[in-house]
């Protein structure tokens, strides 16, 4: 009874916060998002490959990398394990939406209250780091 109460209270507030009309992000703020997200992902992709070629020969050879490959094999052809990437996937697909509408309603929260007193200063740091990152973490093969 007690879980249920507090089920339903939780969601009260969810939909209340929700329920406000947040302001539109702007066309500008949404495609800088994007394009950066694309290449932060890229960034990542590209470290996980790089990481994977270099400890992936390393593992083959050792007792202890050859059997997390086989459990790995395992865990791909089992039936849970199948079951669960569909379920993550379909969870993923089911709420991409609302990620989406989120995502929107901060950016534009952020453009209408923040961008203006600390859009020029982000702007400045993002535009420093990205030597750094290109360097540690570049985003093209």
């Amino acid at each position: 009874m007690k879980l249920t109460f507090a089920l339903i209270l939780a969601l009260q507030v969810s939909v209340c916060v929700w329920a406000q009309q947040w302001p539109e992000p702007d066309k500008e703020l949404v495609e800088k998002y994007e394009g950066l997200k694309a290449v932060f992902f890229k960034r990542l992709v590209n470290a996980w490959e790089k990481a994977k070629t270099s400890y992936q020969p390393a593992l083959e050879g050792t007792p202890t990398g050859g059997r997390a490959k086989e459990i790995l094999e395992e865990i791909r052809q089992s039936p849970r394990g199948q079951s669960a990437v569909k379920i993550i996937t379909g969870l993923a697909t089911e709420l991409e939406p609302i990620v989406d509408k989120a995502r929107l309603a901060l950016l534009g929260a952020y453009g209408h209250y923040l961008r203006p007193y600390v859009g020029e200063h982000l702007d400045k740091a993002i535009t420093n780091i990205k030597p750094v990152l290109d360097t540690i973490l570049p985003h093209e093969g």
